[in-house]
């Protein structure tokens, strides 16, 4: 007499929960951490755009001979600027403010006071109040 005892091949159903228990711990762990790095990387671009603009404002004062205390143009600046344009911040893609002189130009990003994006302000200059 012979038994036929077969088994199919197959996950059981406490296997594939530990599996779905472990995958939702590691993301759990990683999206803070991936949001966290977006937010970081949004804020290096928008400080760097910044230092772009300020290079085009002091690069303009120079070829057009301008005093330092003459008021910034901004609609001069985008010839100094790869594409003609000036950027925009990252973190909600709006153009940046220029004012101020040419020997103190303020650049200043809309996004600078919003808690959940980070600090969007270059490092020589002072923060906002």
């Amino acid at each position: 007499m012979k038994i036929n005892t077969s088994r199919k091949a197959g996950f059981t159903l406490v296997e594939i929960m530990i599996v779905v228990a472990i995958i939702g711990l590691l993301a759990a762990i990683a999206i803070p951490n991936f949001v966290k790095a977006r937010a970081t990387s949004q804020s290096n671009a928008c400080i760097n755009n910044m230092r772009q603009i300020d290079s085009a404002v002091q690069q303009y004062a120079l070829e057009a001979k301008l005093a330092g205390t003459d008021p910034v143009d901004s609609a001069q600046l985008g010839q100094y600027i790869k594409g003609n344009v000036l950027p925009t911040c990252p973190a909600g893609e709006v153009a940046y403010g220029v004012a101020g002189s040419y020997d103190a130009p303020e650049i200043t990003c809309p996004n600078a006071d919003t808690p959940s994006v980070g600090m969007h302000v270059l490092p020589n200059t002072p923060a906002a109040p």
